[in-house]
């Protein structure tokens, strides 16, 4: 299935052109102030993290890890959100908080709706340190979301400063091309920017595999990068298939680029 997100926001004239560069992002809206705050704004995305909360009663809660608390639940968040025209993107950095939410998803996200993304980081990728979460114990708890919910799958990684940064490798790429090629899913792979300036061969095979198959290009916050190592993927692709949740100044420099697909 091909992935709805764009034509969503461009249905409802939210955005002027077919083009994912012109999809704005709102991030760790993990408080009852940030989604306030993210409802009443100008953003079309919506990104949160979710955990199982530290202590009883142990259910989905927003927050980023180390947090193991806070002040609205996956429940109560999906309420203020439901019924909204701003699409959702859901964090998981562990497996335990994966198949109750789904449940919740399921029972209050029923009928035709707003984008749904679910994002974990399910392989190791350049530098990546922290633990990815196992794929097929993930994939098996989201495959019972609606078939419009897109996948958001990446690679653990790393960046330092100074140093010259490996890019997503070919092993890499074919080992997440492996386990995504018969998802009934569209899939969107998170990828870092700064790493992007080595990686480009391999990530155009990969979009080439499957028309379900997007891109969505993230920063740290630390992270530095040049735009024009970025120019590659926005002038060799359609301009649909590239997500850029990036800080406003640099997507809209982005998406102001002159690119030569349509």
């Amino acid at each position: 299935m091909s992935e709805q997100t764009l034509e969503y926001f461009w249905s409802r004239r939210e955005i002027m052109k077919r083009d994912a560069a012109e999809v704005r992002w709102s991030h760790a809206v993990n408080s009852r102030s940030r989604l306030t705050e993210a409802l009443t704004g100008p953003t079309h995305m919506i990104e949160a993290d979710v955990v199982l909360r530290g202590r009883d009663p142990k259910e989905p809660i927003m927050a980023h890890p180390p947090d193991t608390d806070s002040d609205i639940t996956l429940k109560e968040w999906l309420e203020k959100v439901k019924g909204c025209s701003k699409g959702i993107k859901l964090d998981f950095k562990s497996m335990e908080a994966v198949v109750p939410s789904v449940v919740l998803l399921e029972e209050m996200l029923t009928g035709p709706s707003c984008p749904l993304w679910i994002n974990a980081d399910i392989l190791s990728g350049p530098g990546g340190k922290a633990t990815p979460l196992e794929p097929q114990a993930f994939l098996s708890a989201v495959r019972t979301l609606p078939t419009h919910a897109v996948l958001s799958l990446g690679w653990t990684t790393g960046w330092t400063a100074g140093m010259d940064n490996a890019g997503y490798s070919w092993n890499m790429v074919r080992g997440m091309e492996e386990i995504c090629r018969d998802l009934n899913h569209p899939v969107t792979f998170a990828v870092r920017a700064a790493l992007l300036a080595h990686s480009l061969p391999p990530l155009t095979w990969l979009l080439q595999q499957a028309h379900r198959y997007t891109l969505t290009v993230w920063t740290g916050q630390e992270d530095t990068f040049i735009l024009q190592d970025l120019l590659p993927y926005r002038k060799g692709f359609d301009v649909s298939r590239i997500y850029y949740d990036l800080p406003d100044s640099q997507r809209t420099e982005l998406s102001m680029t002159p690119h030569d697909n349509n």
